[in-house]
């Protein structure tokens, strides 16, 4: 099983002996979805991470950038202001792993010198020499699948066969990182939940999620307080969509995903204990 060893690199250790881990979101921009402008100050950012990692978080994920549906792409200065001085405050506060998520090189090399260890692309290596960084750099890397672009995603997301066919670009883009050097431990893939999906899509992906655990890869997976918990529960709030995401959180990790990336850690590491310990 993909989950069962402790993952170590020089910047950072994830311990996956108990089965699925939580990635903590931290997103320090305007617009985001669900706390859009919430963690805009330097030092409100860093306390709300530093009480996700005491509540049980492995990964604090940064996100400088929306992808929600419709945003629009955020310049690579904006980005770094945004997210470096966080960075390198927060990594000589706590040992929970930072992830840097964006599509960005330049950001993403600017981060991993403040103190990241760990790159979250939500386009799988656009740019190719994401993979070239995180191999030189040797930290693991999140390939995520997305159809189109946060733009344009969810405008008329279509597919035949939606697990075949984002579980096969997945693994066309694992093997692209592969040949560029990234060891196949240090290769994360994430069916993105929302991106670029209807809610019969993202719900295909999820009842499937065990094959995307038997690939062998690592997997994570997004659903947190996402638009379709609230079109099969009727709350319009995202923040109100907790125990919808307890549901999709507790199923992954009872499938065998390796992390699961969430707003509400310390309701969310209760779900996963529980589901882990079911598991095991």
């Amino acid at each position: 099983m993909a989950n069962s060893t402790k993952l170590q690199w020089p910047a950072g250790v994830i311990d996956f002996s108990s089965g699925c881990v939580i990635m903590g979101i931290l997103n320090v921009t305007d617009d985001s979805f669900s706390d859009g402008g919430k963690f805009i100050d330097i030092d409100v950012a860093i306390a709300h991470a530093l009480e996700m990692a005491r509540a049980g978080a492995a990964i604090i994920d940064i996100g400088p950038e929306s992808t929600r549906p419709g945003s629009d792409p955020v310049s690579t200065n904006r980005q770094i202001e945004r997210a470096i001085p966080i960075i390198e405050k927060l990594s000589q506060k706590t040992n929970a792993v930072i992830s840097i998520d964006t599509a960005d090189q330049d950001v993403a090399e600017a981060a991993l010198k403040a103190g990241a260890g760990m790159l979250n692309d939500v386009t799988a290596m656009s740019d190719d020499r994401m993979a070239k960084l995180a191999a030189d750099k040797n930290v693991p890397i999140v390939l995520m699948h997305m159809q189109g672009s946060p733009k344009t995603m969810q405008l008329e997301p279509k597919y035949d066969d939606v697990v075949s066919e984002v579980k096969d670009y997945l693994l066309k883009r694992a093997a692209v990182a592969i040949d560029m050097g990234v060891s196949k431990e240090m290769i994360f893939i994430d069916p993105g939940i929302g991106f670029g999906k209807t809610t019969e899509h993202n719900l295909e992906l999820l009842r499937n999620i065990d094959e995307f655990a038997a690939t062998g890869f690592k997997v994570l997976v997004g659903s947190s307080r996402k638009r379709f918990i609230g079109q099969l529960t009727g709350k319009q709030i995202p923040a109100e969509r907790l125990m919808g995401t307890a549901a999709t959180v507790a199923l992954c990790a009872a499938m065998g995903v390796s992390v699961v990336r969430v707003h509400d850690v310390g309701s969310m590491v209760d779900v996963v204990n529980v589901a882990n310990a079911l598991r095991s």
